[in-house]
């Protein structure tokens, strides 16, 4: 994932060096259609999602913030929003998120300040083992409660759960299978509902 140049009609800005980039320069990029991440310094770019990407985050973000808000457990969000996690240099953007309601002092008009209690990614083909290793590493040292993968090639669903600092595998869920979420309380969604067009 490269480092943008991004011009302006008349002028070049120059940004930081990877493993330089700060939060101050984050809130800087351009709102261009690209997601742009912040992890211990370094930036990582991400162009925009399929359209299978697109069908499993509707369908999550439909069923979760329902519940949630039928329930009120909190708020459910969906990218592009930015989460600075604890460590000051590391923003991110997934693509699906939920703070409960006893938490929701973390949401700020730009930003979420602080480690959501669930978040969801869906894997693409650009990003699968970034999503798998350091963000993965990220949201465990920020104390992310419950951590969604979500693999619309495999149509599956990893959920994670941290426990003493790390995340446990709860279950793999494949279509035929329910996934339920630990941190949304009693949600649960046929992994079929996921991946339908």
């Amino acid at each position: 994932m490269a480092v943008p140049t991004i011009q302006a009609p008349t002028t070049v800005r120059s940004w930081p060096e990877q493993g330089q980039w700060t939060y101050a320069d984050w809130l800087g990029l351009p709102d261009d259609g690209f997601r742009y991440e912040l992890i211990e310094g370094e930036l990582f770019v991400s162009p925009s999602p399929s359209v299978q990407h697109q069908i499993a985050i509707s369908s999550l973000l439909s069923a979760m913030y329902q519940h949630a808000k039928e329930e009120d457990l909190g708020l459910v969000l969906t990218a592009p929003i930015g989460v600075r996690l604890p460590e000051e240099e590391t923003i991110v953007q997934p693509d699906l998120l939920f703070i409960s309601r006893e938490r929701l002092d973390l949401v700020k008009d730009n930003v979420i300040d602080g480690a959501p209690d669930l978040v969801v990614e869906i894997l693409s083909p650009s990003n699968w083992v970034f999503d798998r290793t350091r963000k993965q590493k990220a949201y465990e040292q920020a104390g992310v409660g419950e951590y969604w993968i979500v693999d619309y090639r495999a149509r599956t669903v990893d959920v994670l759960v941290l426990e003493g600092g790390e995340y446990v595998q709860r279950g793999q869920y494949r279509e035929g299978d329910t996934a339920p979420s630990e941190a949304l309380p009693g949600f649960a969604i046929p992994v079929t509902d996921i991946f339908a067009r």
